[in-house]
């Protein structure tokens, strides 16, 4: 049977499709509802008009692993592809649901050599994304709601907001919900805070007068009586929100590290983090770049979809470079999380951090430029399935390099080499790395000369 294409312009309710052979005819034109009959139906039919391709501007999702578990290959389309390509067959600019069904299954049928075919993602990627991201979802949410209090308490009480570094800490939270007010800490002395501090295992090194002073200091409101009581119980209805969801992130945390530990490339950037606690990165680099390995076939393909390479416009005269705001955003943040944690303890991320800074470029470009660096190591890694070495990495080998004069010219001084780059990179215990300052001092900084 004549093979054939398909696109979806997929909804909350229902979705369209169009199925089309390869000379462009038609062969199916109908709208399915997104529940199981629907879903059934819909995998059915394709699957006996002999669909070779389906088109859909989704990656995820409980269609596409319908489609997939089908059997069906999924060109998964960016949603600006398909807004491109619909002036191509109406210069109206009309627009609805079934043309845009239309447009994805041409896509399909003329331009599929363009695109890639979606792989999935492992079971176990799945869920470490999913932990991710939810974690990512309460941490949202507590911010909002820390953001909430801590205006509440600006408003009548400014003393509560200074007393504890963090407002959303569980010493705070435990605090405000024994001292909603101010009518409450009127009595409170050195002796009742210091048996709360030690109910609680406070340990930011204050001391219950140092605590109280500046608890004391801060300005004092002017609401009355009503006004208070009235306060009182939105703090205490935040406090109430925030402790549990507090608790919750701190939960999916210790979940995040144990998968984390279990998947298979779990290991493959943690050595890049100094603290090894530190995993939270480290999840999200594994999650989004998944374990599909045809999925970047170059470490420029990871740097473009992690958002750390520009995209150039040239027309004529004219050529600049461009802030890429199409990618995978959780990428990104990762990636920039990485270039800016690592650019205060590692000599090459902190001289290549530098050297951007020293060409005019502003802090987030250098860490952006800085990351398109990283892209090109972390991908060597994970297409390897190696953890990262520094003892491998040869732009750390050559910045560490230590060389002696001789008769002959300098010649490498191996065993110093191999104790700065441990001194450099070690994660306890070893002097921290040069300075951004210190590595920009020489013009050539990538070789040391001893003498």
């Amino acid at each position: 049977m004549e093979s054939s294409f398909a696109g979806v312009d997929w909804a909350s309710e229902k979705h369209d499709v169009v199925v089309q052979n390869a000379a462009g005819e038609e062969l199916l034109a109908a709208s399915f509802a997104h529940d199981e009959a629907g879903l059934r139906s819909l995998c059915r039919q394709l699957v006996r008009l002999n669909v070779q391709l389906v088109a859909i501007e989704r990656p995820d999702g409980v269609l596409v692993e319908r489609l997939l578990d089908a059997g069906l290959r999924v060109l998964a389309l960016h949603p600006n592809q398909v807004a491109a390509a619909r002036a191509r067959f109406r210069v109206s600019g009309g627009k609805s649901d079934r043309f845009d069904a239309f447009v994805l299954c041409e896509l399909a049928r003329t331009d599929h050599h363009r695109f890639r075919v979606l792989e999935p993602d492992s079971d176990q990627t799945k869920a470490l994304r999913a932990l991710c991201r939810g974690r990512e979802d309460l941490v949202q949410a507590r911010v909002a709601l820390t953001n909430q209090l801590r205006a509440e308490l600006e408003r009548f009480w400014p003393g509560a907001v200074k007393i504890f570094r963090s407002i959303d800490s569980p010493i705070a939270l435990a605090f405000l919900e024994k001292y909603p007010s101010p009518i409450e800490a009127r009595t409170l002395g050195e002796q009742r805070l210091a048996a709360f501090l030690r109910r609680q295992q406070y340990s930011g090194g204050k001391t219950p007068r140092e605590l109280l002073r500046k608890l004391r200091s801060a300005p004092e409101g002017r609401a009355g009586e009503t006004e208070i009581r009235t306060r009182r119980q939105l703090v205490l209805a935040l406090v109430g929100l925030l402790r549990p969801l507090v608790a919750q992130i701190k939960e999916l945390e210790r979940q995040l590290a144990r998968a984390l530990d279990e998947h298979p490339d779990g290991q493959l950037f943690r050595p890049l983090f100094r603290d090894p606690k530190s995993v939270i990165t480290a999840a999200e680099l594994v999650s989004e770049i998944g374990d599909c390995r045809g999925r970047y076939p170059t470490g420029d393909a990871l740097a473009g979809d992690a958002g750390q390479a520009a995209v150039a416009i040239e027309s004529g005269k004219r050529k600049v470079a461009c802030y890429r705001w199409a990618c995978n955003k959780r990428l990104r943040d990762a990636f920039c999380t990485l270039a800016d944690s690592t650019r205060h303890w590692h000599p090459w991320a902190a001289d290549h951090y530098a050297r951007q800074i020293a060409r005019g470029h502003d802090h987030p470009r250098a860490i952006r430029s800085l990351g398109r660096a990283w892209c090109r190591v972390l991908w060597r890694c994970w297409q390897d399935r190696t953890p990262y070495d520094p003892a491998r990495h040869r732009a750390l080998q050559q910045h560490v390099s230590v060389t002696i004069p001789g008769a002959s010219g300098p010649r490498p001084d191996t065993a110093a080499t191999q104790r700065m780059l441990g001194d450099a990179v070690t994660r306890q215990g070893g002097p921290k790395a040069p300075s951004a300052t210190r590595l920009t001092a020489s013009r050539h900084p990538l070789t040391r000369i001893v003498r």
